[in-house]
């Protein structure tokens, strides 16, 4: 294996755009971030970040091919992830009004549901299906598909922590319980729109 910064470039800018641009993830760690403040979010930015780039791993090494010949599982997985994302966005625009107080009232999502959730988050699936079908290569091998991932993981760690630290910063404007219920409105239709929205664009 010997890849050259020529080659790695257009996939840093390729990460650096699927790790910026918002998706179900960015919404649920600036939620977090706003409801329970920077470090309570920063498990949930970990996890999402080694889950998506794990998936690029999983993908390579013969995932990815298993979709390609069974569309129909891969139709399912979209549509029980749609379901699911769905569901947390119902959960979060029904959330009673409270003001922004230590927890902010809103379960603390951690490592470990981050990473889960790259495996339910349609963007996080055509993004690695992209990564090993475009970037890399079916069949490139583990090492080289390890260095993608490094390399997604290393890009995605600072993009969605921004999402957490604009958290941080709304929550300095949500001082009142309506405002917090507006906002958490405001980010559940979002959160919707996301998922629902990048499955027929």
């Amino acid at each position: 294996m010997n890849l050259s910064l020529a080659q790695l470039l257009p996939f840093v800018v390729f990460a650096f755009v699927a790790s910026i641009t918002p998706g179900p993830t960015n919404l649920l760690i600036l939620g977090s971030a706003v409801s329970r403040g920077l470090l309570a979010a920063m498990p949930l930015v970990l996890g999402a970040a080694v889950g998506a780039a794990g998936l690029v791993v999983v993908v390579g090494l013969g995932l990815g091919e298993v979709f390609l010949r069974f569309p129909l599982l891969q139709q399912v997985m979209a549509w029980v992830g749609m379901g699911w994302i769905t569901w947390l966005g119902w959960q979060l625009f029904r959330s009673p009004a409270s003001a922004i107080e230590g927890d902010g009232g809103v379960r603390r999502v951690g490592a470990l549901q981050g990473a889960g959730m790259q495996l339910i988050n349609p963007k996080t699936w055509i993004m690695a299906l992209s990564v090993v079908s475009v970037c890399v290569g079916v069949g490139a091998g583990m090492a080289t598909y390890c260095v993608y991932a490094g390399v997604f993981l290393l890009v995605a760690l600072p993009c969605l922590a921004l999402w957490a630290v604009l958290g941080v910063g709304a929550a300095r404007v949500l001082r009142s319980a309506v405002a917090v219920q507006r906002f958490n409105q405001g980010m559940a239709v979002l959160l919707v729109v996301s998922v629902w929205g990048g499955m027929f664009c």
